[in-house]
């Protein structure tokens, strides 16, 4: 059969009339919508475009010679004289069914079903206006679970004679963070540590091994609740009212561990408080009131131990020492701890008051002698405990550009200290203690920071039967240095003013040689008379390595 040039050309026309107007617009955009705005409306040729009409129940053609034959074409619609009537709001009719496919236009395989045409503008071509957002449903009632701690390896030895080794501690740390939603957040951790000394040695006695062993340790372990300008926290914490640089003057909440004196880091030093606190913020005034129903203590070890040495040498006459178990207050209402901090920023200096009474973290010793069958058979006993003491204290802050200046002071009433002689009948005598510390913080050298601090502790009414003067006196020097991105340099010097070869001096090296990794080689040297602050761990100099696995 012949094919007229001008039928065929006519009847491609047709085809392309067929094809959806989306399938020839412009490539979208990277967010969906055309890179320009579609025209106001569709040129159109000026013959009238032929549309192929079936109802769709009706079959397609099945050959070319039905398709191209004489027969004449259905008849079809009128051709839309407008972009409105195409695009209206008027339901579109019933596309016709067109070939998906060339093969499905001249072959036997039954055509597919054309796409409906766009019901308006917006369908075609989009909106500028954002999709619905599928993500704007209410925020998860709670956030993933966040994990962090370290792992760390210390390895300490004790150089006077007989030297030995002292410390193989392997530690481990880990909390988990939680978000459950309408400001409440909570925590929660642990710490295992395993010293392997007194496993492997019997230098300690057998207390001390079994004290020091094996520890496992809750951490903080509380809730957060937001409400407003009110937060509040419930659990175990830690509560820090004041820390200078390498002292504890102001921390009068936190217990410690002190069976390693003052050495490891502060972290692992305090001991959280199972306590309740409420804090308000408004501006730049903060109020802080605690309340700790079952209190924690300080940790002091056992007897023997390297860093136990808490009591005086015993009177003249008395041959023989024991220690007796350590009495820990009853768990009653009126052996609660209780306190109020308020703080506030005013130009630039940051200053808080505080009052805090409480079942003392650190043990007095009291003393009972023991008559023997003789004079010089007399013995000692002493036994730990824990009396009411009142605090009164304030902290202050300010930088002042070159240097930033810090401070503290404590006021103490209900303290007990130790007796040299006999004079009394528990070996204590109580003194009210005024205790301040004064530092200054440079940091204006490259990569170096140093501070110096002066410290004192004045007896009121000084008993004159106690080791310590009427004013105790002492000075710190720390100066760390860093050397590029990872190796870090530092020194800690504390010394009393009232004897000056009562000293201690910490130099360090640490090396952060991966992302998470670190490690670290330090000395720690003491030095003094036998009952000084310092010389009475004359004995305990040590070399150590630390190495630190964070995540």
């Amino acid at each position: 059969m012949q094919i007229r040039p001008s039928q065929s050309l006519a009847r491609l026309a047709v085809l392309l009339a067929t094809v959806p107007l989306s399938a020839q617009a412009d490539p979208a955009d990277g967010n969906g919508h055309a890179d320009r705005a579609p025209p106001t409306s569709v040129a159109r040729p000026a013959a009238p475009a032929l549309l192929l009409a079936a109802k769709a129940d009706d079959a397609l053609p099945l050959s070319r010679d039905s398709l191209f034959g004489d027969e004449p074409p259905a008849k079809a619609p009128a051709a839309p004289d407008s972009r409105e009537s195409l695009f209206g709001d008027d339901p579109p009719a019933s596309a016709p069914l067109a070939p998906a496919s060339r093969e499905s236009l001249f072959g036997d395989d039954q055509p597919l079903a054309a796409p409906a045409a766009p019901a308006s503008r917006d369908s075609l071509f989009g909106t500028d206006a954002l999709p619905p957002r599928q993500a704007a449903a209410p925020a998860p009632a709670s956030r993933p679970v966040r994990i962090s701690g370290f792992v760390d390896n210390v390895m300490a030895y004790t150089t006077p004679n007989p030297s030995h080794w002292s410390e193989a501690m392997n530690r481990a740390d880990l909390s988990a963070y939680g978000d459950l939603g309408d400001g409440i957040k909570w925590k929660l951790g642990a710490r295992v540590d395993f010293d392997a000394v007194y496993a492997m040695s019997d230098f300690y006695p057998q207390a001390v091994n079994n004290n020091q062993t094996l520890n496992v340790m809750l951490r903080e372990n509380y809730i957060d609740i937001g409400a407003g300008d009110w937060d509040f926290r419930l659990g175990r914490q830690q509560i820090i009212w004041g820390e200078m640089v390498g002292l504890l003057f102001g921390d009068v909440v936190s217990a410690k561990d002190m069976r390693h004196f003052v050495l490891p880091e502060f972290d692992i030093l305090r001991i959280p408080q199972w306590a309740a606190r409420a804090e308000y913020f408004k501006g730049d005034f903060h109020a802080e009131l605690i309340w700790i129903p079952v209190a924690s203590y300080d940790n002091i070890g056992k007897p023997g131990g390297q860093f136990y040495a808490y009591t005086l040498p015993p009177p003249a006459g008395v041959s023989n020492v024991v220690f007796l178990n350590e009495k820990i207050p009853t768990r009653n209402l009126s052996n609660t701890n209780y306190g109020l901090r308020l703080s506030v920023l005013q130009d630039g200096w940051d200053v808080a008051a505080f009052a805090y009474s409480s079942m003392s973290v650190a043990p007095t010793f009291y003393r009972q002698i023991i008559p023997g069958a003789t004079p010089a058979t007399a013995t000692a006993s002493y036994q730990a405990r824990h009396e009411r003491i009142d605090q009164y204290g304030s902290t202050v802050a300010k930088d002042l550009g070159f240097t930033v200046l810090k401070g503290e002071a404590v006021y103490t009433s209900g303290q007990k200290f130790q007796v040299t002689n006999r004079s009394s009948p528990t070996g204590l005598v109580e003194q009210n203690t005024l205790t301040w510390v004064l530092g200054l913080d440079f940091t204006q050298i490259a990569d170096t920071r140093i501070n110096a601090q002066i410290f004192q502790s004045h007896f009121f009414d000084h008993n004159p039967n106690i080791i310590e003067s009427t004013n105790e006196n002492g000075y710190s020097l720390l100066v760390n240095h860093k050397l590029g991105d990872q190796v870090e340099l530092q020194a800690l010097w504390i010394a009393s003013m009232n004897d000056s070869s009562d000293w201690m001096l910490r130099p360090r090296v640490s090396w952060q040689f991966e992302k998470n990794w670190g490690l670290a080689v330090g000395v720690d040297v003491f030095n003094g008379p036998p009952l000084g602050f310092f010389g009475r761990y004359d004995n305990s100099d040590r070399v150590y390595s630390e190495l630190r696995y964070s995540f």
